[in-house]
């Protein structure tokens, strides 16, 4: 979604502001949709901070030879990162589950627990497989 707002808005032909407004209308909601259910590895957080930093440094007029830091440009332009905005999702969705009454599906879900555990190892051949 970075890429479709950052290739038809080109930083030299719009104001930051409206890049700025465009990105908080379009980009950032699209990329937190859903947000509390997925699980986020270290190297998806890496490649989502990176395409989120590499729109906002050309919004802001930096490369990265300018050797500024993210934190230093996310302050500039007021933005909260994609990821920190996804934990407070998250910390919100289970705080709605927990009020849920206990026969809720969502609650059920979450705090399902399976009994057994599968087999070690390859599953047995059976009469027709052999």
């Amino acid at each position: 979604m970075i890429g479709i707002v950052k290739n038809t808005f080109r930083p030299q032909k719009t104001l930051k502001t409206t890049r700025m407004k465009l990105y908080n209308t379009l980009t950032f909601p699209a990329s937190l949709y859903s947000s509390e259910n997925f699980t986020i590895k270290a190297r998806d957080a890496r490649r989502i901070t990176a395409s989120e930093m590499k729109y906002v440094r050309k919004t802001a007029g930096y490369t990265w030879t300018d050797y500024k830091t993210n934190t230093k440009i996310a302050k500039e332009l007021n933005i909260t990162p994609v990821l920190d905005k996804t934990q407070d999702y998250r910390k919100n969705w289970i705080r709605n589950v927990k009020g849920m009454s206990r026969k809720r599906l969502t609650r059920i879900i979450k705090n399902y627990r399976p009994k057994d555990t599968r087999n070690h190892g390859r599953p047995f051949k059976r009469l027709l497989e052999v």
